[in-house]
């Protein structure tokens, strides 16, 4: 689906308003309602007891991909796109409060449904009851927003082994010290709301940071999933431990992967490195997940390494769901809280054979 003028005309006038507007309140004669310009368009009642928000992400990416392949040859792709496009509404109620994000455009394609949910927060922190498509609790990088991740695209190995979002109901908090967090619930194995609940995945998450202060992190974290298929052959076993630290400048993160599918098993890991240079700070963590880099005054530029081997999903550099390796590196600049300009490269070979294959991509990041 192609994103119409009327569309693009829309994502401008919001970014403009995101940008230009000098962060402020303008209050009714009632004093009862606030509107916040400040990180997109926020309208409240002044008490907090309702809320509404619109927001969303523009990607726009040029990407050069090269592979060398037994099955198809040597094959060059050169693309520019939107990688997302994204319009997403927030509202809250007194202790109920819902998401609606739709694409309006993703690398080619267009028209569904990323986020849609209601979450019931009337117990506490400590519980969190969500219904509708949401994100499955299983992996760190997978939970981590695109417009927060550090590479442009997430590792083969997150790519392989999580279901990322899908229908479901989903029970998740974390504790009074905001160290530890979990997540368990029921999902639609598919994810995309077609197969009327037949097929099901239960999926959980556990983490906690036994160090966390303003400038130093360590995360761990595990996870597990059962995904159930109609073929006792095709059900899958995932499970997945997590690493994750950040002291100053520099983070970092490691993820480990193991799926038994029926009488098969895979497995995979990545470990990835950053550094935030020109004074940035550390990089922002909360809730179990990583969130992105502050902009300075001036802008804040990070440097990013990733190397992953095993079972994955290569397909960004034209190898599919095989056994291979790959080594990723990438540089941002984050020019202010909305504006981002990122690129990668990423080399991979296979494992069991002479399948090759690599991409170079820039992006435009722009959220509001």
């Amino acid at each position: 689906m192609k994103i119409s003028s009327c569309s693009v005309l829309a994502l401008l006038m919001l970014g403009a308003i995101s940008i230009n507007v000098q962060a402020g309140q303008v209050r009714t004669d009632g004093q009862d309602i606030i509107l916040s310009t400040k990180g997109g368009l926020k309208l409240e009642t002044e008490d907090k007891s309702a809320g509404f928000q619109i927001g969303g992400r523009l990607h726009w990416d040029y990407t050069q991909d090269e592979s060398d392949t037994v099955a198809n040859g040597n094959q060059t792709l050169e693309d520019f796109d939107a990688r997302r496009a994204r319009i997403a509404l927030r509202g809250y109620v007194n202790d109920f409060e819902y998401k609606a994000e739709f694409n309006i455009a993703e690398s080619g394609s267009g028209g569904s449904v990323e986020d849609l949910y209601v979450k019931y927060k009337g117990f506490g922190d400590m519980a969190n009851l969500t219904i509708g498509k949401q994100r499955v609790p299983l992996g760190l990088e997978v939970l981590t927003s695109s417009n927060d991740i550090s590479l442009l695209e997430r590792s083969a190995m997150t790519e392989r082994y999580t279901l990322e979002r899908s229908a479901g109901i989903k029970l998740s908090g974390r504790g009074l010290d905001k160290r530890f967090t979990y997540g368990v619930g029921l999902f639609e194995a598919d994810g995309n709301g077609t197969n009327d609940f037949q097929e099901q995945a239960l999926a959980g998450r556990v983490t906690f940071a036994p160090i966390m202060t303003k400038t130093s992190l360590l995360h761990l974290g595990v996870g597990y999933q059962n995904v159930g298929a109609t073929d006792p052959l095709e059900e899958a076993d995932n499970m997945n431990v997590e690493v994750a630290g950040a002291f100053g400048p520099l983070h970092a993160q490691a993820e480990y992967f193991d799926s038994d599918v029926g009488p098969q098993n895979f497995s995979g890991y990545y470990a990835q490195v950053g550094y935030v240079l020109n004074g940035g700070g550390s990089r922002p963590y909360s809730d179990g997940i990583f969130k992105r880099v502050k902009a300075l005054p001036g802008g804040t530029w990070e440097v990013v390494a990733r190397y992953e081997d095993g079972d994955g999903r290569f397909s960004d550099i034209g190898l599919g769901a095989i056994d291979a390796e790959q080594t990723t590196l990438g540089v941002n600049y984050y020019m202010n809280d909305s504006v981002k300009i990122g690129m990668s490269y990423m080399d991979g070979d296979s494992n069991t054979n002479s399948d090759t294959g690599n991409e170079l991509r820039m992006r435009l990041q722009f959220t509001y």
